[in-house]
């Protein structure tokens, strides 16, 4: 058997009897579910079966305010073009990028008002606020309604300021729930985007099989980890594995203290702030420190089969967050109004970078942890980008979205695919295509006419010009 160098299957022991796929780790007030292990592959017909069927998994992460396109847009078609300024810190993964160029999402005559209210929701949707349509629902939870069947939680929707879904916040009186979510599950029913890490990771690790919270709450005044609960197990499980799983386990269950620790770091900071601070306890006071921990707890979803849909908000739609980390003070939402001032594109060329870079160590990660007979990244769909391309107009035309990652072998990354602006291809029908590959076909969305082709790179060339 021949195995590429990211998979582990060549190693693999094969034996009769095997770990359970969804085993868990019980303790005081937590379970800790196992990442994938190769104990867990019972027998050499099944090892044929999890390299033929890898399971697929969706992110979506969302940055708002627009993007400086003429820093974003790579100049050449094709497997050719150089990352622009932007794209950089995608460069380690250039094999599994897909940059995609002329995807609209064109409004319907007669639209007015709330253009950061209809960038975030079509993001998803391709449906605009103001045109409310009472089938509407995110991609996403599209998704979810068939891949939550086989995991614990059928989403996770997370993001780094907090929901406000009280009132107008938009011109138009558009409700504040458009600008602050991107995730649907029906048109009366906007999912909030949890920022509180200590709230993903009770969500990820409490004990979902009693509703009695006691045993936590006394586990936690205890200050004890929910690893230290789980130890005795972790001994006997540590007992009966290979040396690989051996090494396996030990890195997951290290990853997972120091999820932990930097929590409570973070609490502990928190309760020596001023009554009037609005971030909330557990929310480290460093935007990357909070991203960095948003973005772990995505990692350790995914790697323990939580879930398979994710979808992460940088930041709400007119977030006025400064970044003085990266000398850029001014406020984000006002900067983005830049009126094409040189001094203004430079800083705000400078907050997507930084969101992108972040975004990056995050990608680093899932190609780091192994999944099956590849990594995270292999099996992943990501979906990256903004609801509108130019900030300063509210242009909803040639959005900037990429893809990442292998889709389980369904996407030929290391390409800028243009799609023609005759045609005005709406984005809905990347959200089309996507839900075919993760398994779950629609026949349309929003306003799509169809699926968008060659993200496969099956149709044999590297440009669009023709279709």
């Amino acid at each position: 058997m021949t195995m590429g160098s990211k998979g582990s299957l060549g190693r693999m022991m094969i034996s009769k009897k095997a770990i359970p796929r969804r085993m868990v780790l019980r303790g005081l007030g937590a379970s800790v579910a196992l990442p994938f292990l190769d104990s867990m592959v019972p027998a050499l017909s099944a090892l044929s079966t999890t390299a033929a069927n890898p399971t697929v998994r969706f992110g979506a992460v969302y940055v708002p305010n627009g993007m400086v396109m003429q820093n974003w847009t790579p100049a050449v078609e094709g497997a050719a073009f150089e990352l622009p300024p932007i794209l950089q810190p995608l460069a380690p993964f250039r094999d599994q990028l897909l940059v995609l160029s002329g995807l609209n999402c064109t409004p319907p005559p007669g639209t007015r008002g709330g253009t950061h209210s209809r960038a975030a929701t079509r993001f998803l949707t391709d449906v605009h606020p103001g045109l409310w349509n009472p089938q509407a629902i995110s991609m996403d939870q599209i998704a979810a309604r068939e891949l939550g069947r086989h995991t614990p939680l059928a989403s996770l929707e997370l993001g780094l300021e907090g929901a406000n879904f009280a009132g107008s916040c938009d011109s138009g009186g558009f409700s504040c729930a458009f600008s602050y979510t991107i995730s649907w599950s029906s048109s009366s029913t906007p999912l909030p985007m949890e920022h509180n890490p200590r709230a993903v990771f009770e969500r990820l690790f409490g004990d979902s099989e009693t509703t009695d919270p006691a045993a936590r709450q006394a586990r936690m005044r205890e200050q004890r980890s929910i690893l230290d609960s789980v130890s005795e197990e972790v001994a006997r499980l540590r007992g009966s594995l290979g040396p690989i799983d051996r090494v396996k386990i030990g890195a997951y269950l290290d990853a997972v203290r120091d999820v932990e620790r930097r929590i409570e770091i973070a609490e502990a900071q928190g309760e020596q702030e001023v009554p009037l601070l609005t971030r909330p306890m557990g929310v480290p006071a460093r935007f990357a420190d909070h991203a960095r921990l948003m973005y772990d707890l995505q990692l350790l979803a995914h790697q323990t089969d939580r879930t398979r849909v994710t979808t992460f908000m940088a930041g709400h739609e007119l977030s006025g967050r400064t970044y003085p980390e990266i000398d850029v003070p001014d406020a984000h939402h006002p900067l983005s109004h830049h009126r094409n001032v040189p001094e203004a594109l430079a800083k705000l060329t400078k907050i997507n970078t930084y969101h992108l870079t972040l975004f990056a160590s995050f990608v680093e990660k899932l190609r780091s942890t192994s999944d099956g007979d590849g990594s995270l990244l292999d099996h992943m769909v990501l979906m990256y980008g903004a609801g509108m391309s130019d900030s300063n107009s509210h242009s909803p035309y040639n959005l900037p979205i990429v893809l990442l990652g292998g889709g389980a072998g369904q996407l030929a990354g290391g390409r800028h695919l243009v799609y023609p602006d005759r045609n005005r291809t709406p984005l809905a029908n990347l959200h089309v295509t996507l839900l075919d590959k993760l398994g779950v076909p629609v026949e349309r969305m929003g306003d799509s006419t169809g699926p968008l082709v060659n993200l496969s790179g099956h149709a044999g060339i590297d440009t669009l010009s023709e279709i």
